[in-house]
């Protein structure tokens, strides 16, 4: 990590230790160095330094490219591995981007709902994380957060003291699809980066929160 990093992972560890009394599960299952993507449920603004926090690595994060226009944001949002994007995450220059982030060995976090849940529910995955995971060789640890959406949810103006979860599952590979995809027609590819999707997805949805002996400070 570099010291910017270190500093803002010190402030949320401690802000989500002490406000919002988390608890992390099985962050060993996420690899300490190598290229890998963590999929995650999206449900509050707090989802992605959650998840980053429950990591003794840095990960790159997802912003949106005209954030990075404001010379002192655009300094911090690169200080802490942003990731220059277009809103939806989509286009070819958001996957250059986050392709050359997994070849350097990077982690980085993505969310194939797309966007915040608005009830607090699971949504369907869109197809375009299936579409990062073939063109990468990374491991994809399926991520399950809790709590966020009752702590800082669309309909929660302020964040509120409540208990969040972090819980890292299995991590998957995709062998199969990733040699299929290769040599199969339009058509299919465009299955494949939807049924990865929809697997992982599947993945996140059986994840459970811990119990209190699993977590760790």
């Amino acid at each position: 990590m570099n010291p910017f990093y270190f500093i803002g992972w010190s402030f949320y560890r401690l802000v989500f230790a002490v406000y919002f009394r988390w608890r992390v599960c099985n962050h060993e299952q996420v690899p300490l160095k190598g290229a890998v993507i963590l999929a995650a449920n999206h449900a509050s603004f707090l989802d992605p330094p959650l998840v980053g926090s429950g990591l003794h690595r840095d990960i790159n994060y997802l912003a949106r490219k005209t954030l990075f226009r404001f010379p002192g944001l655009g300094w911090i949002l690169r200080k802490v591995n942003a990731v220059p994007v277009d809103r939806d995450g989509g286009g070819a220059a958001g996957l250059r981007a986050i392709m050359d982030r997994l070849h350097a060995g990077g982690a980085i976090i993505l969310f194939p709902e797309g966007t915040r849940t608005r009830d607090g529910k699971l949504q369907p995955a869109r197809s375009g994380i299936g579409l990062t995971v073939i063109k990468s060789d990374a491991p994809v640890v399926p991520v399950r957060v809790f709590g966020t959406y009752d702590a800082w949810g669309r309909h929660v103006r302020f964040p509120r003291p409540l208990p969040v979860v972090v819980n890292y599952g299995q991590p998957m590979y995709f062998e199969q699809l990733r040699a299929e995809a290769k040599v199969c027609s339009k058509a299919r590819l465009k299955e494949i980066y939807q049924e990865v999707a929809d697997e992982i997805m599947a993945a996140i949805g059986k994840l459970e929160p811990c119990q209190d002996n699993q977590s760790f400070p």
